[in-house]
């Protein structure tokens, strides 16, 4: 698990293309402390396993599917990454529960000056952009950010300048893609309502929370029934 606190700006060394796959090797310096192989390593917000530690760098396989799903194909000797390795048990949560399996691209449309501060707007698909809320969280090549605003096929995030100066965003340029992973809670909502399933809550309110399969599921008109007992008012309950 990740945080989306990026550590260190890393380098692509070098990229070894086979026909579905491919090997990359980082420069880096700071994240190798304490690594080892076999270590969980975000780069750009793609979880992968490190595979071999050299001196100053590092290497690890991207597989068929990663490639499919994120902009790691697209990279490059000499492109600069993000970078941050798994959460230990006794760190500090700075950003959100980041799990570094993207759940895909997104588009950079439009970047502002707003005085110290600048505007983000990044175009996606409609399964990423159901999963995106005003103030919610959001993880882009790997950075936790706040959601500032959303339109139906884009949103916005407001980045200070001490995030653009220690990421990769302050080389982005418009037109660039950037790998997007949606708040896993909303992931797991989005299941519960799909599959029918509801939360039981008990009744001290102190949110202990189990599932129960609904006995039945109806159809009103052409469209779906919620039967899933979550309801905007429970979400609105419990801090959703």
């Amino acid at each position: 698990m990740f945080t989306g606190i990026v550590e260190e700006i890393g380098h692509i060394v070098s990229v070894q293309r086979h026909a579905f796959s491919q090997i990359i090797t980082i420069s880096a310096s700071d994240i190798l402390g304490g690594t080892n192989i076999g270590d969980s390593i975000a780069v750009n917000g793609v979880c992968l396993t490190v595979t071999s530690i050299g001196s100053k760098q590092f290497s690890a396989d991207v597989m068929h599917e990663t490639i499919n799903k994120s902009s790691l194909g697209n990279l490059r000797a000499g492109m600069a990454v993000n970078l941050e390795r798994a959460m230990p048990a006794n760190g500090r949560f700075g950003g959100h529960i980041v799990s570094g399996h993207i759940d895909g691209v997104g588009r950079i449309t439009k970047i502002s000056k707003d005085d110290n501060a600048v505007w983000y707007t990044i175009n996606a698909g409609k399964e990423i952009m159901q999963l995106i809320v005003p103030k919610g969280s959001i993880t882009i090549d790997g950075i936790s950010l706040t959601v500032a605003g959303v339109n139906d096929d884009s949103f916005k995030v407001s980045v200070i300048p001490h995030t653009r100066q220690v990421t990769t965003l302050s080389q982005r340029r418009i037109n660039d893609c950037v790998n997007l992973e949606n708040d896993i809670v909303g992931k797991y909502i989005k299941r519960l309502l799909q599959t029918g399933e509801s939360l039981d809550v008990t009744a001290d309110g102190l949110g202990e929370i189990s599932t129960r399969q609904d006995v039945s599921v109806k159809a009103q008109s052409s469209q779906r029934q919620n039967t899933s007992g979550i309801t905007r008012e429970f979400l609105g309950k419990y801090g959703f």
